[in-house]
């Protein structure tokens, strides 16, 4: 696991994101997108995961693309994530893109410490996902930004062609639980300008939480 910080230590706000095997370029072109969107201190961790399937999912679940099946590697994730989240005195929001999106949903339901998620295009089709988070939801005034493409959805995959329904599911669930929930619909499939959609998710929620 390879984590990299981008931003002033003494920053109030402190973004979590867990990444591929990203280029450290991309990454900082993302800490600059967020810093022109939020002109609000902050700094952004990522913990790059070594199994993108196995790390990210919260239970075991059959591949829906592919051949490779998801994992349960989410709970030792979280541990490691929880490690870097301390100091108290700090604000933390987690967030992600795709199955790191739907991993900080899921984080937000385990642990009070994040005050805000940024789930760009989460993988809300997962497997049993909505039936868990409405028996284990998040705090409440959690804040919460979701975004999804507005043609993730034409797939001729039966599983992902749901995801337009799930995250509206996720909103309304959220909502009932008292989380202040946005959702946004952002042009595009589930690959377009992923960095930019994060970035936006990540600047939503730090603008939201600080009141500006």
């Amino acid at each position: 696991m390879t984590i990299r910080e981008f931003g002033p230590l003494s920053a109030p706000y402190v973004l979590i994101e867990p990444v591929g095997d990203h280029d450290p370029d991309g990454i900082e072109a993302e800490y600059n997108k967020i810093r022109q969107r939020a002109d609000i201190e902050f700094r952004l961790v990522t913990v790059t995961v070594d199994n993108w399937n196995r790390d990210l999912s919260p239970w075991k679940a059959p591949a829906v693309f592919g051949k490779e099946d998801f994992g349960d590697g989410a709970e030792a994730l979280l541990t490691a994530v929880l490690s870097l989240c301390e100091d108290r005195s700090k604000t933390f929001i987690i967030g992600g893109y795709s199955l790191a999106g739907l991993f900080a949903l899921w984080a937000a339901t385990r642990t009070d410490i994040f005050c805000g998620v940024a789930a760009a295009s989460p993988s809300a089709w997962f497997p049993g996902f909505t039936e868990y988070l409405r028996d284990c939801g998040m705090s409440r005034g959690t804040v919460v930004s979701l975004s999804l493409g507005d043609r993730e959805a034409r797939t001729r995959n039966p599983v992902m062609s749901t995801v337009d329904t799930r995250i509206r599911e996720i909103r309304d669930i959220l909502q009932e639980q008292g989380a202040d929930v946005t959702l946004t619909w952002n042009p595009g499939n589930h690959f377009a300008e992923p960095d930019i959609r994060t970035a936006r998710a990540f600047a939503e929620v730090i603008r939201r939480l600080a009141g500006t």
